[in-house]
């Protein structure tokens, strides 16, 4: 593609500037470092680095163009005022705008979007589509798994993928929105046949240093649809939809686990230690669904995507049907394998609300002790941690704390940040620093009939350090010391 045309296209102005029109363009980038003949150098102002600093070095290296949001002083510079939606439209026509063709469905929220995303793909998948899926485990394009870089790529990530996705004979994608990639104009030019807005729980605020400023990120993705799905269960759901239905142009269906006054509500809710059954009820319609994940936040994702499918048009028989022969998701509420007298649950709850939620839901089922396992993350909102030692105090019959992802922060002091969080609950607590040793002394300590919950890492199979990243599979740890474990009987009662 010629620069002029990929310029015209994207809908940027030419402006002063000396660059060959008739070049052809080979790359848009604003990683100065993959910078070649022909590339279109995009400068993004970042929260560490500022590309403007590296336009120079871009033009040396034979870019094409160098778009930026003030002058660089270079000859082939084209200014824009806005270079991270001019990055995301650039990217968008050079692979030919495949999202144009495809229709996107977009999950938002702090928790459930990951499980959403995956139950929305099963159930288009049973009304005969061929789905691709953008999230936090893995991308996927039908039946094959690509790698996940972030929640939300990059554009010229993003719009490579949907070109891919749109060779692979994909119709539908489902992605997560995230709140960084919607402040970040990631997905700005997408529209969405339908956005999903699952709940907003303090998380990110190392970002966005506001709840408020969380909520307007969130709600940006609602500017890029016409159909809104909105839990009517949370306080900023509720606000949403008022707001949405206020400033009109956008149809919006609300989902509720405790409120008939939704358009969608849970009936009869029966929770199980595999799962949980109740009567969706929509549409002047009951139906009945037997879902396979356990808790009243199962039950909320189930009517998120029920309500989003029928939203879509999707008949609603065919709905019920698919929601109950979905499979569990990797890492979120996982019964792992392990052939004990007590079950080992892996899930992904690194938040206050979704440690309280995974909690929850397992003390409703629970036979014998619920153990909780979980660490904060390093580099993150520290404000959040002695919140989620109350979460887990709150619901938890012992609870090893331990270390996540400590980055370069002293994991120590990350666990010192979390201690106030315990006081006026009297939990047990074992404080073992290294995870692997958390894990191995949990195993070691397990009574007949105990929950232990592994949060925290759920689909991740690695560990970040201070100075590496190690490969850390608690699915495959957790099997391998129970082996050895067995194989020396040294499963021993758990001591307080």
């Amino acid at each position: 593609m010629l620069l002029r045309e990929l310029m015209e296209r994207a809908g940027l102005p030419w402006g002063e500037t000396q660059a060959a029109p008739d070049t052809e363009v080979t790359l848009v980038t604003c990683d100065s470092r993959q910078v070649g003949p022909g590339a279109v150098f995009v400068c993004i102002q970042g929260g560490k680095a500022d590309g403007h600093c590296y336009a120079a070095q871009a033009a040396e290296k034979g870019a094409a163009a160098v778009v930026a949001q003030h002058d660089v002083g270079l000859p082939c510079q084209l200014l824009w005022d806005d270079t991270r939606f001019a990055y995301a439209r650039l990217c968008a026509v050079f692979h030919g705008e495949p999202a144009k063709r495809l229709k996107l469905v977009a999950v938002t929220g702090t928790n459930g979007k990951t499980t959403i995303t995956y139950l929305m793909k099963h159930v288009l998948e049973q009304a005969g589509h061929k789905v691709g899926i953008i999230g936090t485990v893995q991308n996927e394009i039908g039946g094959m798994s690509l790698p996940a870089k972030h929640t939300t790529p990059d554009p010229a990530e993003l719009h490579a993928l949907f070109a891919r996705m749109e060779r692979a004979g994909c119709d539908y994608v489902v992605l997560e929105a995230s709140s960084h990639a919607l402040d970040q104009q990631r997905l700005a030019g997408c529209w969405f046949e339908a956005v999903i807005f699952t709940n907003l729980t303090q998380d990110h605020l190392d970002y966005h240093h506001t709840m408020e400023a969380y909520y307007e990120a969130k709600k940006k993705a609602f500017s890029m649809t016409d159909k809104a799905v909105v839990n009517f269960d949370d306080p900023y759901g509720k606000r949403l939809a008022q707001e949405l239905q206020a400033a009109g142009g956008t149809a919006v269906s609300t989902y509720s686990v405790d409120s008939t006054a939704a358009d969608y509500s849970a009936q009869n809710v029966r929770y199980l230690s595999g799962g949980v059954k109740f009567a969706f009820l929509g549409q002047e319609k009951l139906g009945r669904v037997s879902f396979g994940m356990p808790g009243a936040y199962s039950v909320s994702n189930a009517l998120a995507t029920g309500a989003c499918a029928l939203a879509l048009g999707l008949p609603f028989d065919l709905v019920m049907d698919a929601l109950s022969s979905c499979e569990g998701v990797r890492g979120r509420m996982e019964v792992l394998p392990t052939g004990t007298d007590f079950t080992v649950i892996i899930d992904y709850a690194h938040s206050p609300d979704g440690l309280e939620k995974s909690l929850a839901a397992l003390s409703q089922v629970k036979t014998g002790r619920l153990v909780a396992l979980f660490g904060c993350a390093g580099e993150r909102d520290r404000a959040k941690r002695k919140l989620m030692a109350s979460a887990v105090a709150k619901y938890a019959d012992f609870v090893v704390f331990t270390s996540d992802n400590p980055r370069s922060e002293d994991p120590m002091q990350i666990i010192e940040d979390a201690m106030p969080g315990f006081e006026g609950y009297g939990t047990p607590l074992k404080v073992i620093p290294d995870r692997f040793e958390a894990i191995l002394w949990a195993l070691q300590n397990a009574q007949k009939g105990d929950l232990l919950l592994l949060a925290g890492k759920g689909h991740e199979d690695y560990q970040v350090l201070a100075d590496c990243t190690i490969y850390f599979d608690e699915h495959v740890i957790v099997q391998e010391m129970v082996d050895i474990l067995k194989k020396d009987g040294k499963l021993t009662p758990l001591e307080e």
